[in-house]
């Protein structure tokens, strides 16, 4: 009777055993084999932290997004230490800062040496799958070329991913012009959506596969020129939109004179059409252009579902920079205000017990913590090149912090609007070093708990010296840190002594990039006669 219960009880225990195994293969799909999760990043361009409805937005409309951010938890402080694509997209794949990356326009492309210690090419050496799809925005060269324009933009690691959909250049909204998803032209024309219905074939492929998979998916979208897909050309048929608290020129005349002599100020905002007379029509554009990157990711959750490996698949998304869009007469990016660093963010992460309670976060984080986080995730090792940090502490408690200040960086354009700022979650410090044509070193000093939008400069004011003294602390020890890790190539040397707040500006004109002081005399111009129609001047 023992050995009958026994053998029962085996076979009771063994079919459970089956059981929960095909649960398991159900759930987490045949990777889980390998113990690692999927994960899909996908990056926007020029997507501006505002112009979502998860963050409060109201007139836009990102279903997608919104059910994304419902899943997971959003970031609030979320920072592109460089606010101009090629930059930042060096920075999201390495984990690195821009002057150790040295890759920039007007600089340089990447070293092949730092593309291997990405996120991509470390996860391929770990047994993942690598894929890319979209913009990638960036060269990688077997050294660094230096260059003042993008004669090594062509440069891609094609060859370096297992399936390669990415694109040269800014890449087109037309598909047809891709020339890696010209097979998906006919039936998806706008690259918004032919990028998602590419995504819902990969992971197709992967439903049965033992290998886990690493899929970054980068969209044109938002990015000018403002060509949306004619499919949603009824979505804000009619409507009409707020203007930003701090819209106009007239909300820029407390900056500093060096962020009004680049093509952000005026040119831009009159260029890309954010003046009164073009803004509704201009936004409505922008906002539809979002609205079909939205549609693309709906239908990547959508895939995933209907795959099951939405049980196992972390998705990361974000952009860029951020954009403008109008607020202080500026349009693009770049400068270190909130509009153009700012980004939206938000990780989704099936198994951890955070996710699905609509959480948000208001810790400190940055594109350079975009690597390290993936990786993290993945179980490899952090490179100890990585400026960047893992947030997975935060992913486990929200109301957990990684660091006190970032560094914001602007190292492009006009010599004048190169510029170095630190950032903590209740303060902004800028210093802009730049003094010819009359211009004096500046500083800047924002609260951005009472003061969100920037319309007020708080230098001067007795109750914040202490904050002031404590920022330029913080500033300085950025600056020591920019001398011993900054690279000397492809023109970044020289910000060792720009960027040096105690260096008279005799010792550092000398310096200064050639190309940097040409852009100027040629934006100084443009400004000079918008300006003079405006104001007068």
């Amino acid at each position: 009777m023992k050995t009958k219960r026994k053998t029962k009880q085996l076979k009771q225990f063994l079919l459970s055993a089956i059981l929960i195994l095909s649960v398991s293969v159900q759930v987490y799909g045949q990777n889980k084999t390998s113990g690692k999760p999927n994960i899909i990043f996908i990056l926007t361009d020029d997507l501006s932290y505002y112009a979502t409805g998860f963050n409060g937005n109201k007139e836009i409309k990102t279903p997608n997004l919104d059910r994304l951010a419902d899943m997971g938890i959003v970031f609030d402080n979320y920072y592109n230490t460089t606010a101009i694509c090629m930059a930042s997209r060096a920075q999201i794949m390495t984990g690195m800062y821009e002057y150790k990356t040295g890759c920039n326009f007007m600089h340089g492309s990447l070293g092949k040496n730092k593309f291997e210690k990405s996120y991509p090419m470390l996860l391929k050496k770990a047994g993942y799958e690598v894929s890319f799809a979209g913009k990638f925005g960036f060269p990688v060269t077997p050294q660094p070329v230096s260059s003042s324009n993008e004669n090594s933009y062509d440069k891609l690691p094609v060859n370096d991913f297992d399936v390669w959909r990415g694109g040269v250049g800014q890449t087109f909204y037309e598909t047809a012009k891709n020339k890696y998803m010209k097979d998906y032209a006919v039936k998806y024309p706008h690259s918004s959506r032919a990028y998602g219905a590419w995504a819902v074939d990969y992971l197709k492929s992967k439903k049965n596969s033992k290998k886990p998979f690493c899929m970054s998916i980068s969209f044109k979208a938002p990015h000018m020129p403002l060509t949306p897909d004619p499919m949603f050309d009824d979505v804000y048929k009619n409507a009409k939109f707020s203007y930003p608290e701090n819209y106009g020129p007239e909300n820029a005349q407390h900056l500093a004179e060096q962020a009004r002599n680049g093509r952000q100020y005026l040119t831009l905002y009159y260029k890309f059409g954010f003046y009164p007379e073009k803004y509704q029509n201009t936004l409505s554009k922008y906002y539809q252009l979002i609205y079909g990157m939205d549609y693309a990711v709906g239908m990547i959750l959508d895939a995933l579902k209907e795959t099951g490996l939405d049980k196992n698949t972390i998705i990361i998304f974000t952009s860029d920079n951020g954009s403008f869009l109008g607020s202080h007469g500026m349009a693009g990016k770049v400068l270190p205000y909130e509009e153009g660093a700012k980004a939206p963010f938000i990780i989704y992460d099936p198994n951890n017990k955070n996710m699905g309670k609509k959480l948000r976060s208001d810790a400190l984080i940055s594109n350079v913590d975009v690597a390290p986080t993936i990786l993290s995730f993945a179980g490899c090792r952090i490179p100890s090149n990585m400026d960047g940090k893992s947030i997975l502490p935060v992913i486990n408690n929200p109301t957990a912090e990684i660091r006190e200040f970032l560094p914001l960086m602007n190292m492009w354009g006009t010599a004048p609007t190169h510029a170095l700022a630190i950032v903590t979650k209740d303060y902004k410090y800028i210093y802009w070093p730049y003094e010819g044509y009359g211009m004096k070193a500046t500083e800047e000093l924002f609260s951005l708990k009472e003061d969100p939008y920037e319309l007020k400069e708080i230098i001067g004011e007795k109750d914040k010296e202490v904050i002031l003294k404590k920022m330029r602390t913080f500033y300085d020890e950025q600056v020591e840190t920019i001398k011993k890790e900054g690279v000397d190539y492809n023109r970044y040397g020289w910000y060792k002594v720009f960027y040096d707040r105690h260096i008279p500006w005799s010792e550092k004109e000398p310096l200064i990039m050639k190309p940097a002081i040409n852009d100027y005399q040629r934006e100084l111009k443009r400004s000079k006669e918008i300006r003079s129609k405006i104001f007068n001047d």
